[in-house]
């Protein structure tokens, strides 16, 4: 699908800047200053064509009746330290990532990372992830949580959410539809 779109485009620009420099040759010589514009012309429809084929390209390949999106926030640092979460819908696993410090420090200024994005059949579904790091004292940890949650017609939205839970002095995983 991709090859199909990608030679679409090619196609087209291929097309348009064959128009544009058979004219351009024919103006040349009478005014030079049109060739920079239409050139100016061509490009913003190419920024204008790759957009609506972005768009064309996310609609067909998470539409939005079977879409569904998982985002993680973290805001911990006392009790956990996250090193790698691997996630699994229906006990298929879908995606693992593993984390590097940079990407740790934006998750703890308040930054959420989009994990996974994909198709699901509508119906009942559990999500399952399990997140690995360092407790205190540089203790390994591996915890999962779990989330039953119900795929409609719409785009489905859930949240991983890591947080340190000072009365207990230990971290907390929730998974929650939004």
């Amino acid at each position: 699908m991709k090859k199909w779109l990608a030679t679409l485009a090619t196609a087209t620009l291929l097309c348009m800047s064959a128009g544009n420099v058979s004219l351009a040759q024919e103006d040349a010589t009478s005014a030079p200053g049109t060739l920079e514009s239409d050139i100016e012309d061509l490009k913003k429809a190419l920024i204008n064509l790759n957009r609506d084929l972005f768009i064309l390209e996310q609609d067909l390949l998470f539409p939005s009746s079977t879409q569904v999106a998982v985002y993680l926030s973290v805001d911990t640092g006392a009790y956990f330290s996250l090193d790698a979460v691997e996630l699994k819908i229906d006990d298929e696993e879908v995606t693992h990532y593993l984390y590097t410090d940079r990407q740790i420090d934006a998750l703890h200024r308040g930054g959420i990372q989009r994990l996974f994005v994909g198709n699901v059949n509508q119906g009942e579904h559990e999500l399952t992830a399990f997140f690995v790091g360092y407790g205190p004292e540089g203790r390994a940890y591996k915890r999962a949580v779990s989330l039953t949650f119900e795929k409609s017609g719409k785009p489905a939205a859930l949240e991983l959410r890591i947080r340190d839970e000072a009365s207990k002095q230990q971290p907390e995983f929730t998974a929650t539809v939004l």
